[in-house]
């Protein structure tokens, strides 16, 4: 039975790059992985024969690529030492949120020990998500998804509570955390400019504005005022 510790770090980076995709459109198509993993399109086409072969993928011409039960249980498993590894950098290290991202990357290939997780896991004191809000699996695979909205889908009026940031950039990152916006900061929605034009907000009791692109990476948890205040 072909085990995590059988997989080589490129393939863990192709598993957690098509979790993401297929969570995100369902499947994972070769064009976009190539632009995920920044790898030229004849290497992924390559890459997802040989994983195919091994049983980690199913490839459907035209429509994308899928994980099998066993390329999702390693793909999750990849994405709990990465974040965990984020978690170890920002709060035992004071690494810089924006900087932890990449650096977990690497970190995630190397600790693949099931007890040292766990270990890693009880002296983090059980984290439930990233320092980016992004949830931790936990030891069996589970994963406890918020229900949440996408920033931009809300209207002018409606309030909510920074979440999560999906997109781990690290400028990205850096940028949201010198205003302020990051995961527990309360939000409301000032104004939305027609034509695709930047969003208005209230935090902190000041206003930002931006642009839709960013907005689109940014998950809250809506608020609901009694009265429709």
């Amino acid at each position: 039975m072909l085990t995590t510790k059988d997989v080589s770090p490129t393939l863990e980076e192709y598993l957690e790059a098509i979790y993401k995709l297929e969570r995100k459109n369902g499947a994972a198509k070769t064009s976009e992985l190539a632009k995920m993993l920044n790898v030229a399109l004849g290497t992924i086409t390559n890459t997802i024969e040989s994983m195919e072969k091994q049983n980690l993928i199913k490839h459907k011409p035209y429509k994308g690529v899928n994980l099998t039960r066993k390329g999702r249980r390693i793909a999750i498993d990849v994405i709990r030492r990465h974040r965990l590894s984020e978690r170890l950098l920002t709060d035992i290290l004071k690494i810089d949120w924006s900087k932890a991202h990449n650096i977990a990357c690497k970190l995630e290939h190397a600790i693949s020990d099931r007890d040292i997780i766990r270990r890693l896991d009880e002296v983090l004191g059980k984290p439930k998500t990233c320092p980016h809000g992004n949830p931790i699996p936990s030891e069996d695979g589970e994963i406890l998804e918020e229900e949440l909205e996408v920033l931009v889908d809300l209207n002018p009026g409606e309030r909510g509570v920074i979440t999560r940031i999906v997109y781990e950039d690290p400028e990205l990152l850096e940028y949201l955390a010198s205003i302020g916006l990051v995961p527990g900061v309360n939000i409301q929605v000032k104004e939305k400019a027609p034509f695709d034009g930047p969003i208005t907000l209230k935090a902190m009791n000041r206003s930002y504005a931006l642009g839709r692109n960013i907005a689109s990476f940014i998950l809250v948890k809506k608020r609901h005022v009694r009265g429709g205040r």
